[in-house]
């Protein structure tokens, strides 16, 4: 078990030194799971560092593959119901008519949902107290939004500490994947003005999981924002090959 940066900077020169490495999972997780188990970190869903005070995320190197970052839904509360009831649509998963809304949005371009005419975005607005930031369809905003102010806590509550982000090549798929491991970063300074600046460019995903429970209230799965693996390391101010 790794305690300290130098502890896995020594135990990943000897990973690096080990070539191609047979995932220890299949699917997206297989990464960061595999290089868990070659470290000696345990796999757990606490909110808290994965050795000393760092955090460790992995990555395939150009992967479109995305992590979710935070979830938190849109205000006012009951706009989640509303988003479905006016954006969705019927889905074969359930066993009547009323509508779900799954659909991945950005800030530039208009998102097509499913096979419905509707269109929709997001769109960050400056206004007081606080900016906002809209779910816009083409015909103007939705009753749906986010404060930038109770954004920021939501984020700075997921990532207080340091990062070491390790980027890897892969080849094959499923359970028969490999990966060489590459590089590690050590990662500083989360910065929730690059949030921002990703979200205006389009490289925050805004994740609606919106579905229904059997007797067709809504059920809220997590709204996420997300990120492409690949720009995870664009959200700090500072970054040094370890």
């Amino acid at each position: 078990m790794i305690t300290t940066l130098d502890d896995f900077i020594l135990r990943f020169k000897e990973i690096q030194s080990m070539g191609w490495i047979k995932t220890h999972r299949s699917g997206n997780t297989g990464i960061g799971k595999t290089l868990e188990d070659l470290l000696g970190i345990q796999e757990n869903n606490l909110q808290e560092p994965d050795f000393g005070e760092y955090e460790l995320k992995a990555s395939r190197i150009n992967s479109n593959s995305m992590l979710t970052l935070f979830t938190k839904s849109p205000l006012p509360k009951g706009s989640n119901t509303k988003l479905r009831l006016m954006y969705g649509y019927a889905s074969a998963a359930y066993r009547n008519d009323e509508k779900v809304l799954h659909s991945t949005l950005n800030a530039k371009t208009f998102t097509d949902i499913s096979d419905t005419n509707n269109k929709l975005r997001v769109d960050y607005v400056i206004t007081e107290p606080s900016d906002l930031i809209y779910i816009e369809s083409q015909q103007g905003r939705c009753d749906a939004y986010w404060d930038v102010d109770s954004l920021k806590e939501s984020f700075l509550r997921k990532y207080p500490n340091k990062l070491v982000y390790v980027k890897a090549e892969a080849r094959g798929s499923g359970s028969n994947e490999e990966f060489l491991y590459k590089e590690a970063y050590l990662c500083d300074s989360f910065s929730y003005e690059n949030f921002i600046q990703l979200l205006k460019e389009g490289k925050i995903y805004v994740d609606l999981r919106i579905g229904q429970y059997p007797d067709g209230r809504t059920h809220d799965h997590g709204t996420g924002f997300r990120i492409k693996e690949c720009d995870q390391d664009l959200l700090f101010n500072k970054k040094r090959l370890v």
